[in-house]
């Protein structure tokens, strides 16, 4: 133990300025991320702001009970996995795609300008995008107007439960798809071209070069994504599913942090609310670990 405080002594003379430089960094998370943790113990309390959290009486499981019996439990489950699973079906390989195609384009122009464009999406305000969605898909909206064009009804489609996901998972990839594809862009361009070379030599073609090398090449970058997108199949974005959903769709866009949202800040039940959340941490950690195990297994890539 000696020897090992010896070391980073000797490292922190040697970088200061580093240390320094990560030292804003490490104070928000532990200020806003590791300190607000202990507040974890009113999801086993009758939480009353008057008395505190430590004055408050204990209550064991009942508010994990009480959310298990209720009405809503497997609803939130079940919207806040199917989103996520299509997400992981359609959102995820998108990127993925997007940058095999760039990679393949040539003109340095045009696939600069795609670059840019695509990029365009990610730096709009989500309350900008959700705005456009709302004008968009209204019932005298633009996509109505197509609809119409081709002898269709018009609909508001925000106000139709099976249109939901579809539209959430949708706009997602368009917002994110361009952004999302740098890091497998960076991945692609660390590749030794001579592994390309060899490879035509041989005969092979672009798809047997995709096959062969390009897909192997980012093999690692897509595991790694994949498994911290495991970890977050319990979540979905608050921000996005509360600007975009209505009681009229609550069938299949309630998820777990609008619910949490809801009993903990409008109905002002903390601890019942602190158990729904701290349930749904627990799961995404337990998927996280799991994933991870599964990878490092069968691929030998993993987090840790």
């Amino acid at each position: 133990m000696k020897r090992e405080l010896c070391i980073i002594k000797k490292d922190y003379n040697k970088r200061k300025l580093v240390y320094l430089m990560l030292m804003p960094v490490l104070s928000f998370y532990i200020i806003f991320h590791y300190w607000p943790m202990y507040g974890a113990i009113i999801a086993f309390k009758q939480f009353s702001p008057g008395k505190g959290i430590f004055a408050s009486p204990w209550v064991g499981f009942e508010n994990f009970q009480d959310f298990f019996n209720s009405y809503y439990c497997w609803r939130l489950i079940r919207n806040t996995l199917l989103i996520n699973v299509y997400q992981l079906i359609f959102a995820f390989p998108a990127p993925i795609i997007f940058a095999f195609l760039l990679n393949e384009v040539k003109d340095g122009i045009f696939k600069r300008t795609v670059q840019t464009v695509s990029y365009l999406p990610h730096f709009i305000s989500l309350i900008v995008v959700c705005g456009m969605l709302v004008d968009f898909l209204s019932i005298d909206g633009v996509v109505n107007d197509i609809i119409e064009m081709f002898g269709g009804q018009r609909i508001s489609l925000l106000l139709q439960p099976s249109w939901f996901r579809a539209i959430y998972v949708s706009s997602g990839i368009w917002q994110h798809m361009g952004w999302d594809s740098i890091i497998y862009l960076a991945s692609l361009s660390s590749i030794d071209p001579q592994l390309y070379e060899a490879i035509k030599i041989d005969g092979g073609g672009r798809l047997r070069q995709l096959w062969h090398i390009s897909l192997p090449g980012i093999a690692p970058t897509i595991i790694i994504l994949l498994i911290l997108k495991a970890g977050q199949m319990m979540n979905v974005g608050f921000e996005k599913v509360f600007l975009l959903y209505n009681p009229n769709t609550y069938e299949t866009a309630d998820v777990i942090s609008t619910f949490v949202y809801r009993k903990g800040l409008l109905e002002m039940n903390f601890s019942y609310s602190a158990a729904v959340g701290l349930f749904n941490s627990v799961i995404n950690f337990v998927l996280l670990v799991l994933s991870n195990k599964i990878s490092k297994v069968t691929t030998e890539t993993s987090l840790w």
